[in-house]
């Protein structure tokens, strides 16, 4: 006879969710309905193990007690909650967030297995939190849990930096009659740094490293005229694989901003992927040329990424969830446009089996900004 044991996973709360699941009862939890599939599986015992975006920490331990079912009434966001897988649960740990364990903190960091001998500053562990529901390792949903029923305890206060607050402050929620929407208000702090010649030669080995991915899996593959003849000197295009001219039927206007998108698959006609590659230290071109697409064909139904380095994650999704993106004819560009580190596009690469995979695992390595 088979023992169902129980399974720790991971529950992202964005500092907006968490102070509305705080403020409430704690005894509903909920999930979006692209994270059906797993939510399905959820069995009652089963623990969540709660992190808090934008900041980084550990906040609370969450047990399923219930099946899940479906139900519309607001519990995060006040109309449209988008939240509709539901679970009963108890909240058995849930801190304030000055007492939230960092996850770069020692008592953390260097006790899971996904952290624990990376050096400081090393972006390497973020794949493991940057989606809801993802499973962990028993022995680090046991750690974790551990840790924070110490906390609850015998609490340590882990202030929160400048940095933290500043996060916080720019992450607002905006109501519109169609549903919530998570916004990021720039601070008017930044400055617009010249990308250096390396950074340039990585953007062009990751549009050839794209367009190589895209011709084992099958598809014809467009590039800018502009980049050919650099991305082409990492690139050995097969016999009719690189496109010399868009086979889609769009009025001018269209077809000029998809010519400039920086690597398309292909298959009859029809965009499947489309990829921005970083160029620029700002991220914001590429976010544009994404939503001005979109903005001329809203009824385009094509998977988009932004690929930068893991260390510019945080920067794309302040950038996608910008005001003047997220009140589109079509809705937020964060439902449309996910992001994809250099990282995980050349992890992928280097599997051997590619060739006989599917575009959709590139869903299992981009990161959305729902989720971040």
């Amino acid at each position: 006879m088979n023992t169902i044991t129980m399974a720790y996973y991971i529950n992202l709360f964005s500092p907006t969710t968490y102070e509305t699941f705080t403020n409430s009862d704690k005894t509903i939890s909920g999930f979006a309905e692209n994270k059906r599939s797993i939510a399905n599986g959820l069995r009652p015992g089963d623990k969540l193990i709660c992190y808090v975006t934008k900041v980084s920490r550990w906040i609370g331990v969450i047990e399923i007690n219930s099946s899940m079912y479906e139900d519309d009434k607001p519990i995060y966001y006040p109309v449209n909650d988008p939240f509709t897988l539901r679970f009963k649960i108890e909240s058995t740990v849930w801190l304030p967030l000055e007492y939230s364990i960092p996850i770069t903190d020692s008592k953390s960091w260097d006790h899971l297995s996904f952290t624990s001998g990376l050096p400081p500053g090393s972006n390497a562990w973020t794949m493991q939190v940057r989606s809801s529901l993802r499973k962990l390792k028993d022995e680090d949903g046991k750690y974790l849990e551990e840790i924070m029923r110490s906390q609850m305890i015998s609490p340590v206060s882990y202030p929160l930096t400048e940095a933290d607050l500043k996060k916080i402050r720019t992450n607002v929620t905006a109501l519109q009659s169609t549903g919530a929407i998570d916004l990021t208000i720039p601070d008017g702090d930044e400055t617009n740094i010249i990308p250096n010649q390396s950074s340039s030669r990585d953007s062009i080995k990751i549009q050839a490293t794209l367009a190589e991915m895209g011709e084992k899996m099958g598809f014809k593959i467009w590039l800018p005229r502009a980049d050919r003849q650099r991305v082409l000197e990492h690139w050995q295009a097969g016999e009719n694989c690189l496109l010399d001219r868009l086979p889609l039927n769009y009025v001018n206007a269209v077809l000029k901003t998809i010519e400039n998108i920086d690597v398309l698959w292909i298959s009859r006609n029809m965009i499947i992927r489309a990829f921005e590659v970083e160029h620029t230290t700002s991220v914001y071109s590429g976010i544009l040329r994404m939503a001005d697409l979109l903005a001329l064909q809203p009824n385009m139904n094509v998977k988009l990424h932004i690929v930068a380095p893991e260390e510019r994650r945080d920067k794309v999704f302040q950038e996608i969830t910008r005001p003047v993106f997220s009140f589109m004819e079509h809705g937020p560009l964060k439902n449309t446009c996910t992001y994809l580190s250099y990282e995980n596009v050349i992890t992928l690469a280097e599997d051997r089996h590619l060739g006989n995979l599917r575009h959709t695992v590139l869903d299992d390595y981009d990161e959305s900004a729902e989720d971040s």
